[in-house]
């Protein structure tokens, strides 16, 4: 059981998710404002996507990351700054018999040093770096693609800007990635672990299965976990329950409730109330800084 848990708010996402709820930001000052808004909530910690403001599709601009930050850093309200590192991992194969060329349509693949520009530019205190190569959509020819090659080179890049990488975890070779990179010196104390369950040909939510991606952690690591859709919330609880921390937010479900769209604030809140109601305490945003040893610009 961990009774000192902190709450992630992944605020959008790049998911095509923009068309099914109202609530889902896009502009960045839309992100922005529901970002302060979770952080009000209860969020210690924003993680960030942007969008383009025309499409709605998700984009890996510096400028719309920038916006964004600096209207969350500007505001009343203190929460960590977590930007993804995820984009420019994408690949549409061209179909089962024909698989090249790739689609162009949803395919952005760009180099290590490329996919990190925003973050050189920007230095939050943390950003994430998914670890590992996986059929991501279900059906369809998406892939999502990190080698173990581009991830030693961002690792090794976010080390040296003094960032603290959040080692996204499909399933459990994915582990196999973070142990080899914590071998091999390219990432710093404390490990930072998200375990990301319920992802159509990642690992599956049941219990056993999370269990097993808990028992197979490196040691001392600071890991959260999530899944999606409806199991987010009942994953509040199996996540603290499991010793980790918790992630909730738009970019994985938009439902407070039958039928009832949510927002980033009341997805928060929910999650406050189910940890709150644990005899858990909530962390701070200056909390996870001190117990992740991050660095507030």
């Amino acid at each position: 059981m961990n009774w000192d848990v902190f709450i992630t708010c992944a605020v959008t996402g790049s998911g095509d998710t923009t068309k099914k709820s109202p609530h889902v930001p896009v502009y960045p000052q839309q992100i922005a404002e529901s970002a302060i808004e979770a952080a009000k909530a209860g969020a210690a910690i924003v993680h960030i996507h942007v969008r383009d403001p025309e499409t709605g599709q998700g984009s890996r601009k510096t400028e719309y990351y920038a916006e964004v930050v600096e209207r969350v850093r500007a505001a009343d309200v203190d929460v960590v700054v977590n930007l993804t590192a995820g984009m420019g991992g994408d690949l549409v194969l061209g179909g089962d018999e024909n698989l090249l060329p790739p689609n162009p349509t949803g395919t952005d693949l760009a180099g290590a040093t490329e996919r990190l520009d925003h973050v050189r530019a920007i230095l939050p205190e943390i950003c994430t770096l998914d670890c590992g190569t996986m059929n991501f959509a279900s059906g369809g020819d998406y892939i999502m693609v990190n080698t173990p090659s581009v991830l030693r080179t961002m690792a090794k890049q976010v080390q040296e800007l003094g960032v603290r990488p959040e080692l996204e975890v499909f399933d459990t070779g994915h582990l196999v990635q973070v142990k080899e990179l914590i071998r091999d010196g390219l990432l710093d104390d404390p490990v930072m672990i998200q375990l990301c369950m319920g992802i159509a040909y990642g690992a599956p939510d049941d219990p056993n299965t999370f269990m097993a991606m808990v028992n197979n952690l490196p040691n001392d690591c600071v890991f959260s976990g999530f899944s999606i859709s409806r199991m987010q919330l009942p994953f509040v609880a199996m996540a603290a329950l499991a010793g980790g921390n918790v992630r909730v937010g738009l970019e994985d479900n938009l439902y407070a409730g039958p039928k009832q769209l949510a927002t980033n604030a009341m997805l928060v809140e929910k999650a406050k109330n189910i940890l709150d109601n644990m005899n858990v305490r909530v962390m701070s945003a200056q909390a996870v800084r001190d117990k992740l040893k991050l660095v507030k610009r």
